[in-house]
Protein backbone atom coordinates (compact mmCIF):
# COMPACT_ATOMS: atom_id res chain seq x y z
CA UNK A 1 0.00 0.00 0.00
CA UNK A 2 1.12 3.29 -0.65
CA UNK A 3 2.63 5.47 2.05
CA UNK A 4 -0.78 7.74 2.65
CA UNK A 5 -4.00 8.25 0.27
CA UNK A 6 -2.87 10.14 -2.93
CA UNK A 7 -4.99 13.89 -3.21
CA UNK A 8 -7.63 13.92 -5.54
CA UNK A 9 -5.89 13.74 -8.69
CA UNK A 10 -4.82 10.14 -10.22
CA UNK A 11 -1.34 8.92 -9.31
CA UNK A 12 -0.26 5.42 -9.79
CA UNK A 13 1.40 3.79 -7.38
CA UNK A 14 3.98 0.91 -8.40
CA UNK A 15 6.88 -1.46 -6.95
CA UNK A 16 9.65 -2.53 -9.28
CA UNK A 17 12.35 -5.02 -7.68
CA UNK A 18 15.84 -3.48 -9.46
CA UNK A 19 19.54 -4.27 -8.03
CA UNK A 20 18.14 -6.01 -5.60
CA UNK A 21 16.25 -3.95 -4.29
CA UNK A 22 11.84 -3.50 -4.09
CA UNK A 23 11.26 0.32 -4.92
CA UNK A 24 8.17 2.02 -4.45
CA UNK A 25 7.51 4.64 -6.99
CA UNK A 26 4.35 6.93 -7.54
CA UNK A 27 3.67 8.02 -11.53
CA UNK A 28 1.41 10.84 -13.67
CA UNK A 29 1.61 12.33 -16.78
CA UNK A 30 2.36 11.73 -20.04
CA UNK A 31 5.42 12.80 -22.14
CA UNK A 32 8.96 13.09 -21.74
CA UNK A 33 10.50 11.23 -18.31
CA UNK A 34 10.93 13.08 -15.42
CA UNK A 35 12.65 11.85 -12.42
CA UNK A 36 11.70 13.33 -9.09
CA UNK A 37 13.34 12.19 -5.75
CA UNK A 38 12.44 13.39 -1.90
CA UNK A 39 14.65 14.30 0.28
CA UNK A 40 14.96 13.54 4.08
CA UNK A 41 12.59 13.67 6.40
CA UNK A 42 10.38 13.53 3.19
CA UNK A 43 8.47 10.86 2.05
CA UNK A 44 7.25 10.82 -1.98
CA UNK A 45 4.35 12.72 -0.71
CA UNK A 46 6.52 15.84 -0.62
CA UNK A 47 5.85 16.06 -4.35
CA UNK A 48 1.96 15.83 -4.04
CA UNK A 49 1.41 19.30 -5.69
CA UNK A 50 3.69 19.86 -8.21
CA UNK A 51 2.95 15.97 -9.61
CA UNK A 52 -0.38 17.74 -11.11
CA UNK A 53 1.59 20.34 -12.24
CA UNK A 54 4.44 18.71 -13.79
CA UNK A 55 2.13 15.94 -14.85
CA UNK A 56 0.74 18.44 -18.12
CA UNK A 57 4.85 18.39 -19.60
CA UNK A 58 6.04 15.27 -18.43
CA UNK A 59 5.59 11.45 -17.43
CA UNK A 60 6.30 12.14 -13.84
CA UNK A 61 7.98 9.38 -11.56
CA UNK A 62 8.64 10.06 -7.75
CA UNK A 63 11.23 7.43 -6.86
CA UNK A 64 11.14 6.38 -3.52
CA UNK A 65 14.95 4.98 -3.18
CA UNK A 66 16.34 2.33 -0.84
CA UNK A 67 15.18 3.12 2.66
CA UNK A 68 12.22 5.56 1.87
CA UNK A 69 8.69 5.36 2.56
CA UNK A 70 7.18 2.13 1.04
CA UNK A 71 10.34 0.95 -0.32
CA UNK A 72 12.94 -1.96 0.97
CA UNK A 73 15.08 -0.66 4.13
CA UNK A 74 18.03 -3.59 3.62
CA UNK A 75 20.87 -3.53 5.79
CA UNK A 76 23.33 -1.86 3.41
CA UNK A 77 23.80 -0.22 -0.12
CA UNK A 78 23.33 3.38 0.95
CA UNK A 79 26.54 4.91 -0.50
CA UNK A 80 25.27 6.95 -3.11
CA UNK A 81 26.86 4.87 -6.27
CA UNK A 82 24.58 2.27 -5.55
CA UNK A 83 21.38 4.19 -4.75
CA UNK A 84 21.60 5.88 -8.31
CA UNK A 85 22.63 2.09 -9.59
CA UNK A 86 19.30 1.78 -8.07
CA UNK A 87 17.55 4.76 -9.86
CA UNK A 88 19.14 3.90 -12.92
CA UNK A 89 18.18 0.67 -12.62
CA UNK A 90 14.13 1.42 -12.60
CA UNK A 91 15.09 3.83 -15.36
CA UNK A 92 15.66 1.02 -17.60
CA UNK A 93 12.90 -1.30 -16.07
CA UNK A 94 10.44 1.17 -17.18
CA UNK A 95 11.91 1.56 -20.80
CA UNK A 96 13.54 4.54 -20.58
CA UNK A 97 16.78 5.66 -22.46
CA UNK A 98 17.38 8.93 -21.15
CA UNK A 99 15.37 11.03 -18.51
CA UNK A 100 15.26 14.61 -17.03
CA UNK A 101 16.36 13.79 -13.20
CA UNK A 102 15.50 16.14 -9.75
CA UNK A 103 15.97 15.84 -6.66
CA UNK A 104 15.81 17.91 -2.95
CA UNK A 105 17.64 17.14 -0.10
CA UNK A 106 19.58 13.67 0.45
CA UNK A 107 17.38 13.27 -2.72
CA UNK A 108 19.96 15.87 -4.61
CA UNK A 109 23.21 13.88 -3.74
CA UNK A 110 21.73 10.60 -5.56
CA UNK A 111 20.44 12.56 -8.48
CA UNK A 112 23.81 14.38 -8.67
CA UNK A 113 25.63 10.74 -8.60
CA UNK A 114 23.20 9.58 -11.39
CA UNK A 115 24.39 12.27 -13.72
CA UNK A 116 27.64 12.16 -12.63
CA UNK A 117 27.78 8.09 -13.71
CA UNK A 118 25.23 7.50 -16.44
CA UNK A 119 25.55 11.21 -18.04
CA UNK A 120 24.19 8.96 -20.92
CA UNK A 121 21.04 8.49 -19.83
CA UNK A 122 20.71 12.15 -18.29
CA UNK A 123 19.78 14.91 -20.33
CA UNK A 124 19.19 18.02 -17.57
CA UNK A 125 19.62 17.54 -13.98
CA UNK A 126 17.82 19.94 -11.58
CA UNK A 127 19.13 19.98 -7.83
CA UNK A 128 18.33 21.30 -4.51
CA UNK A 129 19.14 22.18 -0.51
CA UNK A 130 21.99 21.69 -1.44
CA UNK A 131 22.79 19.70 -4.70
CA UNK A 132 25.87 17.35 -5.70
CA UNK A 133 27.79 16.53 -1.95
CA UNK A 134 31.05 17.94 -1.42
CA UNK A 135 33.35 19.19 0.40
CA UNK A 136 31.33 22.26 1.79
CA UNK A 137 29.66 19.69 3.52
CA UNK A 138 32.27 18.40 5.22
CA UNK A 139 33.39 22.08 6.51
CA UNK A 140 29.65 23.24 7.91
CA UNK A 141 30.50 24.38 11.59
CA UNK A 142 29.05 22.38 14.47
CA UNK A 143 27.06 25.43 16.17
CA UNK A 144 24.38 27.31 14.51
CA UNK A 145 25.08 30.32 12.45
CA UNK A 146 23.55 33.59 12.11
CA UNK A 147 21.90 33.04 9.00
CA UNK A 148 19.95 30.12 10.64
CA UNK A 149 21.25 27.35 9.56
CA UNK A 150 22.32 24.20 11.83
CA UNK A 151 23.31 21.13 10.15
CA UNK A 152 23.14 19.33 13.09
CA UNK A 153 21.50 16.07 11.60
CA UNK A 154 24.09 15.36 9.69
CA UNK A 155 26.32 14.17 12.76
CA UNK A 156 23.33 13.17 14.37
CA UNK A 157 21.85 10.57 12.17
CA UNK A 158 25.42 8.84 11.59
CA UNK A 159 25.42 7.91 15.39
CA UNK A 160 25.11 4.05 15.66
CA UNK A 161 21.97 2.85 17.37
CA UNK A 162 21.51 6.48 19.36
CA UNK A 163 18.89 7.38 16.90
CA UNK A 164 16.95 4.35 16.94
CA UNK A 165 16.75 4.44 21.10
CA UNK A 166 15.70 8.37 21.00
CA UNK A 167 13.43 8.57 18.38
CA UNK A 168 11.49 5.03 16.91
CA UNK A 169 7.39 5.69 18.08
CA UNK A 170 8.93 9.62 18.29
CA UNK A 171 9.76 11.00 14.89
CA UNK A 172 6.77 13.79 14.77
CA UNK A 173 9.88 15.57 17.09
CA UNK A 174 12.03 15.85 14.61
CA UNK A 175 9.44 16.68 11.73
CA UNK A 176 7.68 19.12 13.65
CA UNK A 177 11.67 20.63 14.07
CA UNK A 178 12.32 20.58 10.63
CA UNK A 179 9.43 22.50 9.75
CA UNK A 180 9.29 25.02 12.16
CA UNK A 181 12.72 25.94 11.95
CA UNK A 182 13.68 25.05 8.25
CA UNK A 183 11.12 27.08 6.55
CA UNK A 184 9.94 30.65 5.97
CA UNK A 185 6.24 29.44 6.95
CA UNK A 186 6.05 27.06 8.49
CA UNK A 187 2.01 26.29 7.88
CA UNK A 188 3.10 25.34 4.36
CA UNK A 189 3.71 21.82 6.09
CA UNK A 190 0.21 20.95 7.08
CA UNK A 191 -1.17 18.51 9.90
CA UNK A 192 -1.45 15.81 7.55
CA UNK A 193 1.95 16.16 5.91
CA UNK A 194 3.41 16.13 8.89
CA UNK A 195 1.66 12.87 10.15
CA UNK A 196 2.07 10.89 7.10
CA UNK A 197 5.78 11.66 7.41
CA UNK A 198 6.38 10.85 10.81
CA UNK A 199 4.62 7.57 10.44
CA UNK A 200 7.14 6.90 7.31
CA UNK A 201 9.98 7.70 9.99
CA UNK A 202 8.54 5.81 13.26
CA UNK A 203 10.05 2.87 13.41
CA UNK A 204 13.51 1.36 14.12
CA UNK A 205 13.78 -0.02 10.23
CA UNK A 206 13.09 3.12 8.99
CA UNK A 207 15.96 4.79 11.37
CA UNK A 208 18.83 2.85 10.68
CA UNK A 209 17.80 3.26 6.81
CA UNK A 210 18.45 7.25 7.94
CA UNK A 211 21.65 6.92 9.33
CA UNK A 212 22.90 4.52 6.26
CA UNK A 213 22.18 7.66 3.79
CA UNK A 214 24.19 9.66 6.10
CA UNK A 215 27.02 7.59 7.19
CA UNK A 216 27.80 7.02 3.52
CA UNK A 217 28.51 10.59 3.08
CA UNK A 218 32.02 10.59 3.99
CA UNK A 219 32.91 8.09 1.18
CA UNK A 220 30.43 9.95 -1.15
CA UNK A 221 32.57 13.21 -1.10
CA UNK A 222 35.77 10.81 -1.96
CA UNK A 223 33.68 9.28 -4.97
CA UNK A 224 31.71 13.01 -5.58
CA UNK A 225 35.86 14.37 -5.62
CA UNK A 226 36.89 12.26 -8.53
CA UNK A 227 33.79 12.92 -11.15
CA UNK A 228 34.80 15.31 -14.50
CA UNK A 229 32.52 18.32 -14.61
CA UNK A 230 28.92 17.68 -15.82
CA UNK A 231 28.21 18.42 -19.71
CA UNK A 232 24.36 17.97 -19.36
CA UNK A 233 22.85 21.40 -18.27
CA UNK A 234 22.25 22.06 -14.63
CA UNK A 235 19.64 23.88 -12.64
CA UNK A 236 20.14 24.60 -9.01
CA UNK A 237 17.34 26.79 -7.24
CA UNK A 238 17.26 27.35 -3.99
CA UNK A 239 15.68 29.66 -0.71
CA UNK A 240 17.01 31.09 2.36
CA UNK A 241 20.47 28.91 1.64
CA UNK A 242 21.20 29.13 -1.76
CA UNK A 243 24.71 30.59 -1.03
CA UNK A 244 25.32 27.34 0.09
CA UNK A 245 23.87 25.63 -2.54
CA UNK A 246 25.88 27.93 -4.89
CA UNK A 247 29.37 27.56 -3.17
CA UNK A 248 29.35 23.66 -3.15
CA UNK A 249 28.25 23.43 -6.59
CA UNK A 250 28.76 26.55 -9.34
CA UNK A 251 32.12 24.44 -10.33
CA UNK A 252 30.62 21.11 -11.08
CA UNK A 253 29.02 21.63 -14.21
CA UNK A 254 29.74 23.20 -17.65
CA UNK A 255 26.39 24.90 -18.23
CA UNK A 256 24.62 25.51 -14.56
CA UNK A 257 22.46 28.16 -13.62
CA UNK A 258 21.18 29.11 -10.46
CA UNK A 259 17.82 30.45 -9.47
CA UNK A 260 16.15 32.05 -6.34
CA UNK A 261 12.43 31.31 -5.16
CA UNK A 262 11.62 33.64 -2.86
CA UNK A 263 9.93 33.51 0.59
CA UNK A 264 11.36 29.90 0.88
CA UNK A 265 13.61 27.71 3.40
CA UNK A 266 14.86 24.64 2.95
CA UNK A 267 11.63 22.79 1.30
CA UNK A 268 11.33 24.27 -1.63
CA UNK A 269 8.68 21.29 -2.86
CA UNK A 270 6.57 21.95 0.03
CA UNK A 271 6.85 25.51 0.34
CA UNK A 272 6.98 27.15 -2.91
CA UNK A 273 6.08 24.20 -5.23
CA UNK A 274 4.09 26.42 -8.03
CA UNK A 275 7.28 28.65 -8.39
CA UNK A 276 9.50 25.25 -7.88
CA UNK A 277 7.42 23.66 -10.53
CA UNK A 278 7.35 26.85 -13.35
CA UNK A 279 11.38 26.93 -12.96
CA UNK A 280 11.16 23.10 -13.54
CA UNK A 281 8.99 23.10 -16.39
CA UNK A 282 11.03 26.06 -17.92
CA UNK A 283 14.20 24.37 -17.40
CA UNK A 284 13.43 21.21 -18.91
CA UNK A 285 10.76 22.28 -21.79
CA UNK A 286 14.32 24.23 -22.92
CA UNK A 287 16.04 21.76 -24.48
CA UNK A 288 17.86 21.16 -27.99
CA UNK A 289 18.34 18.03 -29.67
CA UNK A 290 16.52 15.00 -30.45
CA UNK A 291 13.86 13.91 -28.17
CA UNK A 292 14.37 11.59 -25.53
CA UNK A 293 14.18 7.88 -26.70
CA UNK A 294 11.32 5.72 -24.83
CA UNK A 295 10.67 1.90 -24.76
CA UNK A 296 7.86 2.45 -22.77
Amino acid sequence: MPTAPAPSESFDHDFAHVNGVRLHYVSSGSGEPLVLLPGWPRTWWQYRTMIPLLAGHFRVIVCEYRGMGESQKPAQGYDKATMARDVHELVRHLGYERVNIAGEDVGSWIAYFFAAQYPQSTARLAMWEPGAPTSKLADLPALPTQDGLNPWHLGFNQLDGLPERLLAGRYRTVIDWSADQLTVAPETIDEQSREIYARAYDSPEAIRAVAGWYRTLREDLRVAADFPELTMPVLVPGGRYLSLSRASNEHLATDIRFVEIPDAGHFLSEEQPQLLSRELINFFKDRTGAPLSSHA
